[in-house]
């Protein structure tokens, strides 16, 4: 019997073992402490194939050092992604694709096809974007869960073609979408756009006030352009079709909190500079950016303790980032800027009065 008891056990622990990782579990996003790993491959390859259409994968390897202090190495390929920046940056931003198998028990455990933000060009000011846009992700990730996962790495590019000098860089990976839909329990939409009406009102007003303080126009959580999925730099999560739909903001590059030296606001917009906030926010039903900006104010030290204890920026980084946040946090502390500069500019007030007349009065 006991014998038996055993066995049942043995059969238990093997199969724990080989189930796969919960979204939520995976190991790579469990810390915010900054990894430091060594990427060796023909680089120089992929980045010649950035203006391609058609982009192959480059064998490499990926080494790390784990959380015993010890070198773990993996294979991994890589090749140019990205749309904008892929065309734009001499480095182009690469996508690591690991195998699923090798990296059962690790650190990378439950990864496959990772995205890799790195530095454009090879300079400290570069450099400083990125990490400033690091920073924005996880201000969004200290406002709501509906938000993707980010884990800063101190990454050593060797080009095993020995076309390109060796260099280090502070870059960040993101959360896979299908990964953070799991954690959610929600689906990612493929739909060509989203109605005014479909909306989850409080969801959008946060995701929609957290663009307002890093001074982000270049998104839409509406549409996005002919023949790609809904919608512009907003991913679309949702229970199913029929539910109310979640917007989850990504790339902040062209925000004023970043500050790259090729973002522009949207050409409609009566602002020069991204540096210069402009709600573009949708209109919402009474007491919904209410509770938003209440949500907000109750984040604010939170924020501001991020950006203080991040070592990756230098002390004028992070004066200058904690001055931009300041500015966004006056603006709702003192009533008439925020009925101003907020309230009044919201959009689309004539579709949520023909959304509340229905509510109200279906036929």
């Amino acid at each position: 019997m006991l014998a038996g008891i055993r066995n049942l056990l043995v059969t238990a622990l093997l199969l724990t073992a080989n189930m796969p990782l919960l979204a939520e579990e995976l190991p790579l996003f469990q810390q915010d402490e900054i990894l430091k790993a060594v990427l060796t491959a023909p680089i120089s390859q992929a980045y010649a194939q950035k203006g391609q259409k058609a982009r192959i994968y480059h064998p490499g390897q990926w080494s790390y050092i784990d959380e015993d202090g010890e070198t773990a190495k993996l294979d991994v390929s890589i090749r140019a992604r990205g749309n904008f920046r892929r065309m734009y940056c001499d480095l182009a931003p690469l996508q690591l694709n690991f195998k699923k198998s090798q990296v059962k028990g690790t650190l990378f455990a439950g990864q496959n096809k990772v995205k890799l933000v790195a530095p454009c060009f090879d300079t400290p000011s570069f450099q400083r974007y990125v990490v400033l846009e690091y920073v924005a992700y996880r201000i969004l990730g200290i406002l709501t869960d509906h938000s993707y996962r980010t884990r800063l790495i101190r990454l050593s590019y060797v080009d095993s073609d020995e076309n390109l000098k060796p260099r280090t860089s502070v870059v960040f990976v993101i959360e896979e979408d299908a990964d953070m839909a799991e954690r959610l329990g929600l689906e990612r939409m493929k739909v060509p756009r989203v109605r005014f009406d479909e909306l989850d009102r409080e969801k959008t007003a946060v995701a929609e006030l957290f663009q307002l303080l890093i001074g982000n126009n270049d998104y839409s959580v509406l549409k996005t352009s002919a023949g790609e999925d809904c919608c512009h730099n907003s991913d679309v999560l949702a229970v199913d079709e029929a539910d109310l739909k979640i917007p989850i903001p990504f790339d902040f590059d062209f925000s004023g909190l970043v500050d790259a030296p090729y973002a522009a606001p949207p050409s409609h917009l009566p602002i020069e500079e991204v540096r210069h906030r402009y709600y573009t926010g949708l209109c919402h039903p009474d007491g919904v950016l209410d509770d938003a900006i209440v949500h907000f104010q109750s984040k604010r030290e939170e924020i501001f303790s991020l950006i203080e204890n991040l070592k990756e920026l230098s002390d004028r980084g992070r004066r200058d980032a904690r001055y931009y946040v300041e500015n966004f946090y006056d603006i709702l502390d003192k009533p008439k800027r925020l009925q101003k500069e907020v309230y009044e500019r919201c959009r689309g007030g004539h579709l949520l009065k023909a959304m509340e007349k229905r509510a109200t009065d279906p036929t």
